[in-house]
C-alpha cells in the first residue's frame, strides 16, 4: 500500500492560517511603530498651537482690547470651551502668545542668524528671516501690544518688554562686533542703531504684508541702510534669487 508523503489538506490549511496570522501581527506591529496613534498630550499640544497662532493673528490685526476670544477659537477650528481649557483668560492667552511668537521666531529665524559668521551677514539674514516669518500675518503683534500698553504697568506689557529687550541686546552685540571688524561704519551708539534697525524692519514688513518676495528683498535693503552700508552685501542672497540664478539686488 502506497503512503503519501504529503501533509493532509487540513494540516496544511492550519499551518497557512498560523503563518498568515503571524504575518498580520508583524505588519500591524510595524504599522503601529511607524505611525503611532496621537496621545492626549499630542492632541492637547496641537490644539494649543492652533489657538496660539490664531490669537497671534488676532492680536496683530485687532490689538489686545479688541481681541474676541470666541473668534480666536472659531478661526482655529475649536470651541470657546477648548480655549478656556488651555488658557484662563485673555491676559493668560496674550502672555502665551508672546512666548509662542518668541519661540517660533527663534526656531525659524535663529538658525539663519547663527549660521552666518560675519555680523553684517547675520543681521541681514535676520531681516530676511523676519520678513518670511511674518508672512503668517503675525507681524503686528509686538508693535500692537507695545503701543497699547505703552506707559502702563501691565503684565502683558512688562513681559513683551522683557522679550523685546533680548532682541535689542542681540542686535546691539552684532552691531558692535561689526564695527570692531570694520564691516559696519561708526555712527550713533550701537543700541540706538539696534532700536532703529528693529523699528525699521517691523515697519517695512507690516507695510509690505502680502507682497512676497518683495518683503524679503526690501527688508534686507532697509536693514543695510540703517546699518550705514552702501548696499546689501553681495554674499547675502534670498532663496528666490539663489534658485533663479539672479545676482543679489543691491
Amino acid at each position: 500500500m502506497h503512503v503519501s508523503s504529503s501533509k493532509s489538506p487540513v494540516g496544511s490549511s492550519k499551518a497557512r492560517d498560523r503563518h498568515a496570522s503571524r504575518a498580520r501581527t508583524k505588519t500591524r506591529g510595524r504599522t503601529q511603530a511607524g505611525s503611532r496613534r496621537p496621545t492626549q498630550a499630542d492632541r492637547s499640544a496641537r490644539t494649543r498651537g492652533a489657538l496660539l497662532e490664531s490669537a497671534a493673528r488676532g492680536l496683530s490685526r485687532y490689538g489686545y482690547g479688541n481681541l474676541i476670544l470666541e473668534r480666536v477659537a472659531s478661526e482655529a477650528g475649536y470651541t470657546r470651551g477648548a480655549l478656556y481649557h488651555q488658557f484662563r483668560d485673555k491676559e493668560d492667552l496674550a502672555l502665551a502668545v508672546i512666548e509662542w511668537v518668541d519661540q517660533t521666531w527663534q526656531e525659524e529665524v535663529g538658525p539663519l542668524i547663527e549660521q552666518e559668521p560675519d555680523p553684517v551677514l547675520a543681521l541681514i539674514a535676520m531681516a530676511r528671516g523676519h520678513a518670511v516669518y511674518c508672512r503668517r500675518d503675525v507681524a503686528r503683534v509686538a508693535m500692537a501690544l507695545r503701543l497699547e500698553f505703552s506707559g502702563q504697568d501691565h503684565p502683558v506689557g512688562r513681559h513683551l518688554e522683557r522679550v523685546s529687550e533680548s532682541l535689542v541686546k542681540r542686535c546691539t552685540r552684532l552691531i558692535g562686533a561689526g564695527r570692531r571688524a570694520g564691516t559696519i561704519p561708526a555712527g550713533p551708539p550701537a543700541r540706538a542703531v539696534a532700536l532703529a534697525f528693529i523699528g525699521a524692519l517691523e515697519g517695512t514688513v507690516i507695510g509690505l504684508a502680502g507682497q512676497a518676495p518683495h518683503d524679503e528683498v526690501l527688508a534686507a535693503r532697509v536693514a543695510a541702510g540703517v546699518l550705514g552700508l552702501g548696499s546689501v552685501p553681495a554674499a547675502v542672497r534670498s532663496d528666490a534669487q539663489a534658485s533663479s540664478g539672479r545676482s543679489p539686488i543691491q
